[in-house]
Order: structure tokens, then C-alpha cells, then sequence
């Protein structure tokens, strides 16, 4: 298949002279995979041809609890199944279920119940060869774990009764319950039994992000020596910026291990203090939505974390416990990207930090880009940056037939 496009993003390397090409472009997909990119015209007839807008690579997304009114450490498998369906209309076509603060016993089942059936989620998305995956849908890529060892100082929406310190032995039932399905664990690395903690995830081959945390500069700096390599949702359920200690927050913007996850909804975060953030820290900003299960519906009520949440309107705020705190997004990945444009950072930026940089993070070299031998995840999205086609593994799962 033969993909021409009047604006092509490969979002590959920055040392990649395609890197950044922001005109036309072509891009050759064959066996689920990306056979050739270039730039100018395409070097035969097209079998679609993309005269506006842009062609990116799908975006993958760190943090989602839940979407289109499923909480995902909840579901059943055919929830599951409907979120990765329908996740490929925002443009996501890779994501990590996240499964926030619960009592041992219930994370423990949740991911025994995730890993009997997720496993034939996460291999190639593929047509009707065979392959495992769920034909039509975003890639499964684990299971991130936001708690419970986390700081109740800074536990946000999370349930304070369910958080405890982290233990050999816990830890050990966790990973053994996801039978290696677990890629993220969100810990704060101050609490007793932190630094252990990131040694024997990371030992273990899981990513560790330090976020609902009260740590300070120099005790995200010891988590980062110990392995740690991202922040979760910088900004929120952290120690903020202050010039004389300047906390979680100014840790993640310095140091170059660490890269932050952004809930760019202009709610969680406001733009200019976005956009600052990627000055701040160049090509160590992922964009994530850390949706819920109210993500993609009108105003109601639902659930995360086994607790209640209202979603209120339906302007982007949002939901929100009873109390007021805010619990999870309503956040799309496509307007993520639009609204990090918006707040003035460029495109090809936005889109490396909801592409390249979060599957370069997860160790998956062949998601997030338009490159030779990358796999062909695809989005188009309009002149106005909202998604109108998407493929995975080269197959069109939606959008109107494009051929």
C-alpha cells in the first residue's frame, strides 16, 4: 500500500534527516510494516492520496484508565475489547490500561483476570492472519500500576486506606499476578521502602515513574540513579517548583533520565505552563490523557478506582471526585496534540512527544515513528488536527474507506 501525503510527520529521530518534514511525503506499507518513507512525490500512483491535512505515526498514550464508559481494571474481556476498538477514533493506536490505588487482594485479581486474556492483546494487530491482537483495534501494550505505594500527602483522587509502603514480597505478587503484562509502576521513591522498590522493578524489567510523590530534588535524583526513568503527570500529585527546593517538578525539568508524562487538557495543566515545560526539557515531554471511564461520553457519573466520579460538562473539564479533586481526564490524544500546538509549541514537537518519545520510553523502537521497518500505525488527521483515518499494522480501522 502506497500512502501519499500532502504533510508528512515521521517523528523519527531527531538526527534522522526525515525527521521533522512537514510537506509532502509518501510512505510504503507492506505485511503490517513500513517498507520505505521519503519525501516529494511518491514514486508511483498512490492507492490513497492525502491532499490535506497530515500523515503521523499512530499515537501511543502511557496512562489510560478508562474510556467510552469502561474503567479497564475493572472489565471484562469484551471491555477490553471495546476500548481498543474505539480508542483508534482519537488517533491512539497503542495504549497502557492503567490501574490506579486498590487494596493488594484487588490488584492482585485484576491482573490475574487482565493476564488471562490481555496476553492475546498485545502481539501484532494484524488483519485476519491469525496473528494475536483484537483485529481493528489499538495495541495492548501491558499494564501500568499508578499505587498503591504511593504518598497519601499526594494521593489526589487515590484512596488514602488503600496506599501502603512497598515491599519485597508485594511487589513480588504483583508481577507474578501480571505475568509480565506489568510495564509502569507509579511509586513516590521518599516512602519507606521506595528506593528498594524502584531496584526490584527495574531489575525486573518494569519502567519505574516517580509521581504522587512528596519527594524532594535530591530524592528523585537518587530514584533516577536507581533506575527510575519517568514522572508521572508532572505537575499534578507532586512536589511543585519552589526556587529553594525545587521538588518533583524541577527534578523531572533538569534531569535528562527522566522523562515526564503532561495531561495536556489545559485543565490539569495550563498552556503557557506546558508549553514550558517543553522548552524546559526538549524531547523529555509524553503527552498522555490519564482518561477515565467518563472519556468519550456525555456528563454522568462513573467510576475509577472503584470509586465514583462525575463527569460535569462536556467543554473538556475534567471529572472530578465529590469532594472537587480532580480524577483522570476526559482527554483526547489527538487534542492533546492540538492543544500543545495551540499553547505555541510546533507540530512536529507535539507530535514526537505523543508518538516517538512514549514508545522509545516503553522500549517498543518499532511504535511511534514513519520509518523503515517500524510498523504501520498511521494516523491522518485534518487541517485542524482532530483524527479522520487511522491504521494499525497497515490496516484502515477508521475513518471512511480510503482504499
Amino acid at each position: 500500500m502506497l500512502i501519499a501525503a500532502s504533510s508528512l510527520i515521521p517523528a523519527a529521530e531527531p538526527a534522522d534527516r526525515t525527521a521533522t518534514i512537514l510537506g509532502p511525503g509518501y510512505v510504503i506499507c507492506d505485511g503490517g510494516m513500513i517498507a520505505e518513507v521519503g519525501s516529494g512525490p511518491p514514486p508511483g500512483p498512490p492507492d490513497i492520496e492525502l491532499r490535506t491535512g497530515y500523515l503521523l505515526p499512530g499515537l501511543v498514550d502511557l496512562q489510560v484508565n478508562g474510556y467510552f464508559g469502561i474503567e479497564l481494571g475493572d472489565a471484562d474481556p469484551a471491555g477490553w475489547a471495546d476500548v481498543a476498538h474505539r480508542l483508534p477514533c482519537t488517533g491512539t493506536t497503542a495504549f497502557l490500561p492503567t490501574f490506579i490505588t486498590s487494596p493488594v487482594d484487588d490488584l492482585v485479581a485484576a491482573l490475574r483476570g487482565t493476564a488471562s486474556f490481555a496476553r492475546d492483546l498485545r502481539g501484532p494487530v494484524t488483519a485476519d492472519d491469525g496473528a494475536p491482537g483484537i483485529p481493528g483495534g489499538a495495541r495492548v501494550l501491558g499494564v501500568h500500576l499508578e499505587g498503591p505505594f504511593i504518598a497519601a500527602s499526594r494521593r489526589g483522587a487515590h484512596n488514602q486506606d488503600w496506599i501502603i509502603p512497598p515491599d519485597e514480597a508485594t511487589i513480588g505478587r504483583l508481577l507474578a499476578a501480571g505475568a509480565g503484562l506489568v510495564r509502569v509502576v507509579t511509586l513516590a521513591p521518599e516512602i519507606d521502602g521506595g528506593m528498594a522498590a524502584i531496584k526490584q522493578l527495574t531489575d525486573a524489567g518494569v519502567l519505574v515513574s516517580v509521581g504522587h510523590s512528596d519527594a524532594t530534588a535530591a530524592q528523585v535524583a537518587a530514584a533516577a540513579t536507581a533506575g527510575a526513568r519517568m514522572v508521572t503527570h508532572l505537575f499534578n500529585g507532586q512536589r511543585p517548583l519552589h526556587h529553594r527546593e525545587p521538588g518533583v517538578v524541577g527534578q523531572a525539568l533538569i534531569d535528562t533520565r527522566l522523562v515526564s508524562g503532561l495531561i495536556a487538557d489545559m485543565h490539569h495543566v495550563v498552556g503557557p505552563v506546558a508549553a514550558l515545560a517543553f522548552r524546559a526539557a526538549p524531547r523529555r515531554i509524553a503527552l498522555v490523557t490519564d482518561a477515565a471511564a467518563s472519556a468519550g461520553m456525555a456528563q454522568g457519573r462513573f467510576e475509577l478506582g472503584g470509586e465514583p466520579i462525575e463527569l460535569a460538562n462536556e467543554d473538556g473539564a475534567p471529572p472530578a471526585r465529590v469532594d472537587g479533586t480532580l480524577a483522570g481526564s476526559a482527554l483526547r490524544m489527538d487534542a492533546a496534540i492540538a492543544n500543545m500546538v495551540r499553547a505555541g509549541v510546533g507540530l512536529p514537537d507535539a507530535v514526537a512527544a505523543a508518538t516517538r518519545i512514549p514508545a522509545d520510553l516503553i522500549g517498543r523502537a518499532d511504535l511511534g515513528r514513519i520509518a523503515r521497518g517500524a510498523a504501520a500505525d498511521l494516523v491522518w488527521l485534518t487541517d485542524d488536527l482532530t483524527t479522520a483515518a487511522t491504521w494499525v499494522a497497515g490496516r484502515q480501522v477508521h475513518g471512511p474507506s480510503l482504499g
